[in-house]
């Protein structure tokens, strides 16, 4: 029998649980399956309960949560597939093969409901690369491994977030999300509900890596990453390619029943997933599965994550043209066993049971009712005085790493194969791709960890309303979102009262706005077990929206000189959690900024007619560094420069530093080359706006009233921006 410390993933509760259910004692083949798929990575045990408290139906909605991927209705007869998935765990201890693996998992769940994938995006968090070169060396080979292998397969990287603090020195984070597209009646789900339908193994053979790859994800990160290498997968973006094209073709013969990936907690989370999920059983022998190394055991191949591995459900009459397209691809594959009608997960060595477990009890985790405390010591409430100056502050911001142009990163990534990008990294605020039925989609992901750290309600509604703001920034409409919650160990009530603070957040968000969470991914102990220090909480939201054929998107860029500059939205004074507070006042506490999404809604409108009826030339949402640093990524981009009355900003009682720095949500800056056309616009709504400036020149001049507040000429300023990074990474 495993012994407790064998069993990770299992609380003493829950190995009584698994014999009362069992009415015996497993044996220990059974244990390691039960461990890994009620592991936190796979059951997600701890926050099933809260994430009920999405809104996930809509009128563009066709699949919500509790799938490989949500799907949504992009007209035409068309849908779009969307997933998130992270390797944070992996990517610490290898962040090449981590970050690789990563992108190969979430392209699986794409291609399981029967959908091609056509662009990629990461979500990145690493500790202060200016402080650390561990940190560094995380982000270089992070990059290195999401772009080689996104190249490889052919699949462009077009958006994505990037963020450094130093509570993720020894927890990197590395998300990434995929967009596929498929014919509405093609999608295909993860259930085994034919009895006697072949199971079929397809794709890379099944060795020793990613051993307990599931329970390693679920626990503190060790002191010594070279104690968890073993439970890092080897990624294989060649065999991926022809895994895809493969089962995309054979999709299209209609004869695949069901399909799903082997990811977290490999055949143990699969087999009992689509059973359970089919009202099913299933019978297998494991001596037919492909193994790469000799001498596997079965608890090695039931919990080996290796790569590049897919499950068929086909109809045994029906097989035999799948088997010659895989043959055609020289994509191994090998029938492993059948559906049956019995409920029951059995599993033969050479005809001998070995494993006889109800599908339903293994993948059914119970779940754990987690006790939650407000931490008492979020920082408190921070003031602006002894602020340096404007220019400086303004230079320092640009400057800022979490600020700073991606060049460095995206430059690396093959955004263009494919043909569908319209608009590409550093275009716009969001990246657009071109759909079969001649309409658009806008893709953005965005988190503010320091914030959601300092109010996780504010912080993580937050983040939903920048990414639905980078979308609309193109004149598209949101239609859904993806989410992404990651946090240290749920057991520690500080951590898990952030979790439902966040969650709660994002659900009453997304209720008024209204978009539906059609999806996401949960990751928890992403804490140090040496040091027992959590990452900040670590919301993220990506967002898609549509546009339709006829319209034309708008750029983040100045057009050139003479045109009116706009503001859209109330500044407040919420310095709280800012990149100024942060990196011009070192302090980095204080009230943050909170998203009214009634509001939101209405700006959001106005914002989209400007865009459609073709008042606006540039749109640009103000996030982190406020007005001032949202006005000279314009400039720096178009290479005009502009002079703007920050007493004129929409708002109340504004400081200087306020009008300036204040990363208040639901703002967007836009400039006007016809005033009557938007003044049209702008007079039927209930936004507030001003026309604080015009655009020209060669330098970025604040100034309040007649009064001179600064002036930066326009190299300068795009020095700061453009070459922090490069000049880190050298």
């Amino acid at each position: 029998m495993l012994t407790q410390e064998t069993r990770l993933g299992l609380t003493s509760a829950e190995t009584s649980a698994v014999r009362d259910l069992l009415g015996r004692e497993p044996n220990d083949l059974e244990w390691a399956i039960i461990d890994a798929e009620w592991s936190e990575h796979s059951s997600y045990k701890s926050s099933k309960a809260l994430l009920r408290l999405f809104p996930t139906t809509g009128k563009r909605v066709v699949l919500g949560p509790g799938y490989d991927a949500g799907v949504v209705d992009v007209g035409g007869g068309y849908v779009a597939t969307l997933h998130i998935e992270s390797h944070n765990h992996p990517s610490a201890v290898d962040p090449y093969g981590g970050a690789s693996t990563g992108i190969g998992g979430v392209l699986r769940d794409i291609i399981s409901a029967g959908s091609r994938p056509i662009a990629l995006l990461d979500i990145l968090r690493f500790g202060d690369p200016e402080k650390s070169g561990h940190s560094r060396w995380l982000f270089r080979n992070v990059v290195r491994g999401i772009a080689d292998y996104g190249n490889c397969v052919g699949i462009p990287t077009v958006a994505g977030d990037i963020e450094f603090d130093e509570s993720f020195e020894k927890n990197c984070l590395v998300d990434v999300a995929c967009i596929g597209i498929a014919k509405r009646g093609s999608i295909t789900l993860g259930e085994a509900k034919h009895p006697g339908d072949v199971l079929m193994l397809v794709g890379g053979s099944t060795g020793r890596d990613g051993v307990g790859g599931a329970a390693f994800a679920s626990k503190n990160l060790a002191k010594g990453p070279e104690s968890d290498r073993t439970s890092v997968q080897v990624p294989d973006p060649f065999t991926k390619k022809l895994l895809l094209e493969s089962l995309l073709e054979a999709s299209r013969t209609g004869l695949i029943r069901a399909m799903k990936d082997l990811g977290g907690g490999g055949l143990s989370t699969c087999l009992s997933e689509v059973a359970s999920k089919g009202g099913t059983g299933v019978d297998v022998e494991l001596t037919r599965v492909l193994a790469r190394e000799p001498g596997m055991t079965a608890t090695e191949i039931m919990t080996s994550e290796s790569q590049e591995r897919m499950l068929l459900m086909l109809d045994s009459s029906g097989a035999d043209p799948v088997v010659r397209i895989l043959d055609k691809y020289e994509v191994q594959h090998s029938v492993i066993g059948k559906v049956t009608p019995t409920g029951a997960m059995v599993l033969r060595w050479n005809g001998e049971i070995v494993a006889d477990l109800p599908a339903k009890v293994v993948a059914e985790a119970p779940l754990i009712p987690r006790e939650s405390r407000r931490p008492s010591s979020i920082p408190q409430a921070i003031s602006p005085t002894g602020a340096s100056d404007v220019e400086d502050s303004l230079l320092t911001l640009l400057s800022s790493p979490n600020i700073s142009s991606r060049r460095w990163v995206y430059e690396q990534y093959d955004h263009e194969v494919g043909l569908r990008t319209i608009l590409k990294p550093g275009a716009a605020d969001a990246s657009l791709l071109r759909l079969p039925n001649g309409s658009m989609l806008a893709v953005k992901a965005d988190g503010n960890s320091l914030q959601s750290s300092l109010d996780p309600r504010a912080g993580a509604a937050g983040c939903v309303s920048e990414a639905c703001r980078n979308v609309i920034a193109l004149g598209a409409e949101p239609i859904a979102m993806v989410d992404h919650l990651q946090f240290g160990d749920p057991s520690d009530p500080d951590v898990y009262w952030t979790f439902k603070e966040s969650v709660e957040g994002i659900a009453d968000y997304c209720r008024k706005l209204p978009v539906p969470v059609v999806g996401g991914k949960v990751s928890f102990y992403n804490e140090d077990a040496s040091s027992k220090r959590a990452i900040k909480p670590s919301p993220i939201a990506m967002v898609v929206g549509l546009m339709p054929a006829t319209d034309r998107p708008v750029r983040s860029a100045l057009h050139g000189a003479g045109e009116q500059i706009l503001i859209l939205g109330e500044t407040r004074p919420e310095l709280g959690g800012s990149e100024f507070a942060r990196r011009v006042l070192k302090k980095a506490g204080g009230a943050v900024p909170v998203p009214d999404a009634s509001s939101d809604s209405r700006t959001f409108k106005v914002v989209r007619r400007l865009v459609r009826s073709g008042a606006a030339s540039a749109v640009h949402d103000s996030s982190r560094g406020g007005l001032s640093v949202a006005l000279a990524e314009m400039a720096i981009q178009g290479g005009t420069g502009l002079k703007v009355d920050i007493a004129k900003v929409p708002g109340e009682n504004l400081s200087t530093i306020d009008a300036l720095f204040s990363e208040s949500h639901g703002r967007f800056a836009v400039t006007v080359g016809s005033r009557p056309k938007a003044d049209e616009i702008l007079g039927r709504s209930r936004v507030p706006y001003s026309y604080v400036g015009k655009t020209g020149g060669r330098a970025i001049q604040f100034a309040a009233g007649n009064r001179a507040v600064s002036k930066i000429g326009l190299d300068e300023a795009k020095d700061a921006w453009e070459n922090t990074v490069p000049r880190l990474m050298q």
